[in-house]
């Protein structure tokens, strides 16, 4: 169902604006991290609505705390052990491209597995693996790291 979902919209939106298909192999792991940061912060506000109406401020500070690049990268370091093979070949070169940029509250460890994991989700949503990257973000979600989600 998610798969069909995210291949709908991917479809959607390349026909309506006449986007050709590409080689997502000849995209760069920042290419793919560009479109993941994009598709991670969507599903994470979609959790933080879904716990209920607050006031906007609130929703702000819970997707902040999930999307900050050390939230991420623990996320990575705990999803890593059940990637597939292709899936820890994504991961592994988006920790290793070098981004001209730093975020400004982060390690650079930090920084460069948040960059691996939206790579890996960016590869994830541009091959509409859509319940494959939902099952690897519930999966990292539910630990004792992100515990508080679940109180919210």
């Amino acid at each position: 169902m998610a798969d069909s979902v995210g291949m709908e919209l991917d479809s959607y939106i390349k026909n309506y604006f006449d986007i050709g298909d590409v080689d997502i192999r000849t995209y760069s792991p920042l290419t793919l991290a560009y479109i993941g940061d994009c598709v991670y912060e969507i599903i994470i506000r979609t959790i933080v609505v879904g716990k209920g109406n607050r006031q906007t401020s609130k929703l702000h500070q819970t997707t902040t705390k999930l999307v900050k690049a050390h939230s991420q990268a623990t996320l990575a370091e705990i999803i890593s052990p059940i990637l597939t093979e292709e899936e820890a070949d994504i991961l592994r070169r988006g920790r290793n491209a070098k981004s001209a940029t730093m975020a400004k509250n982060a390690t650079v460890a930090d920084y460069r597995m948040a960059t691996a994991l939206e790579a890996l989700v960016g590869y994830l949503y541009l091959t509409n693996k859509m319940d494959r990257l939902l099952e690897l973000l519930k999966y990292g979600l539910e630990k004792e790291e992100f515990a508080w989600l679940k109180e919210m």
